[in-house]
């Protein structure tokens, strides 16, 4: 009922149609729309028996607006119909979950779908600022490297920096099924279409879909759809967050994201003044991230994993560059570490968890400081032990370093215990019972 009662809300007494005047490049320009269109409305081409095209209004001029098309504009002419639809909303559900749907709510499995009762924007405001709850407690994620030197609390937000083929994709899935929440949002932007299917059943599994709720944009279309994905994705999150939910929300990537909106500005006509980003990008980011985080008070909280595609594990290239400044945290995967066979190919030395060292006992800063140093000694002589220019005995700390690299490399590796029992490995790790605090 309440579905039925949403889509009459949505029925309007009016309707408003413009025509094709030209085609500019990539841009569609309408007339006759100017006063009732708006940016980031939808409209709908008349082509016959081609179906109907579709496209979102992008820029406005006095006379006509600007149209980015969502599909391949063949059979298009001048003097097309153009029906105004207006801004899109979701509706989500709790029917939602376990689902895969398209950034418009529309299910990809073959399957129907129903909508929920309330409508949402796509890019409503983060809860205000002053209200919002603080960061919670230490989550079991089920990975020993997060459960200790990089841990995640409730409410953080973390970026996840990597090239392609290191692991990501696989680690972000062993997080979907690991870490403690009620909900679990994942946005594909960009995904190959081939790989969908293979993330859900094999990399997801049965678990992990269980209580996820996928959005998807293949890397086929258009970038308004690619750029939407992310906003769909953070809209479900909000909404279980707002019935007093903890909502993991997993996006991959925030690169894809950043480029669809590329593509979308420089149609618009903005300039690619940010080393080939428009300015826009930056606040694109930064409004997305803000919308996660602890929710406001009486409400659940989003804990979000955001992925960063790294070219040659370049930390400066402008969308890391932008994530970083606004997370609590991030973590490199390295490829040298992933081609030796660790995963997760963390680098230790290179990532780093804002929640210490409150989300830690002192006892357990100890160790996490400990490892820390014995990881930077070894790294700042790898070469030369690697070499065998190192002679043992010339330097007792750095013996221990290399003592205990190995064991320590291996605990990066280790799986399914609890932050207690993680925290026992990497003391064992160490050479003896956890540190004492002072």
């Amino acid at each position: 009922m309440q579905s039925i009662a949403a889509r009459m809300r949505r029925l309007r007494m009016t309707r408003h149609f413009g025509r094709v005047s030209a085609v500019q490049g990539g841009l569609i320009l309408a007339s006759g729309l100017g006063s009732h269109g708006s940016l980031g409305d939808r409209v709908v081409f008349s082509m016959g028996s081609d179906g109907g095209l579709t496209g979102e209004i992008v820029a406005l001029h006095s006379d006509q607006v600007a149209i980015l098309p969502e599909g391949p504009m063949d059979g298009l002419s001048i003097g097309t119909q153009v029906e105004l639809v207006f801004a899109p909303f979701l509706a989500p559900a709790d029917a939602w979950i376990g689902r895969i749907i398209d950034p418009f709510g529309r299910p990809l499995d073959g399957r129907p779908i129903l909508a929920g009762g309330e409508e949402r924007g796509y890019r409503p405001a983060p809860p205000p600022a002053a209200l919002r709850n603080r960061l919670g407690g230490r989550l079991d994620t089920g990975l020993a490297v997060f459960d200790t030197l990089l841990p995640l609390v409730r409410g953080q937000r973390m970026g996840l920096f990597a090239g392609s083929g290191v692991g990501k994709s696989t680690l972000l899935s062993a997080l979907a099924k690991g870490v403690s929440a009620d909900v679990v949002v994942i946005a594909l932007v960009g995904e190959r279409g081939r790989e969908l299917r293979e993330f859900v059943e094999e990399t997801l599994g049965d678990e992990g879909m269980a209580r996820s709720v996928v959005v998807a944009a293949t890397s086929d279309q258009s970038p308004l759809m690619r750029r939407r994905c992310a906003w769909a994705a953070m809209t479900v999150a909000e909404h279980f967050r707002d019935q007093g939910r903890h909502v993991l929300f997993l996006a991959d990537s925030i690169t894809r994201f950043a480029e669809a909106h590329r593509e979308i500005a420089l149609a618009a006509g903005e300039s690619p003044s940010y080393r080939g980003f428009p300015p826009s990008v930056s606040h694109l980011i930064m409004s997305l991230a803000e919308r996660s985080g602890p929710g406001p008070q009486g409400s659940g909280d989003i804990t979000a994993i955001f992925s960063v595609l790294v070219a040659g594990s370049d930390m400066e290239e402008p969308v890391a560059d932008i994530l970083r400044g606004v997370l609590d945290g991030h973590v490199v995967l390295d490829r040298a570490i992933a081609e030796r066979g660790r995963f997760p190919a963390v680098d230790v030395l290179r990532s780093v968890s804002r929640s210490l060292p409150q989300a830690a006992t002192p006892a357990e800063n100890v160790l996490i400081a400990r490892a820390r140093a014995i990881l930077g000694l070894y790294a700042e002589s790898e070469l030369m032990i690697r070499a065998g220019l190192y002679a043992q005995g010339s330097d007792p700390k750095l013996d221990e370093a290399v003592r205990l690299y190995p064991a320590l490399d291996q605990f990066f590796t280790r799986s399914g215990a609890d932050a207690q029992r993680s925290f026992a490995l990497l003391a064992e790790a160490l050479g003896g019972p956890p540190a004492r605090a002072a």
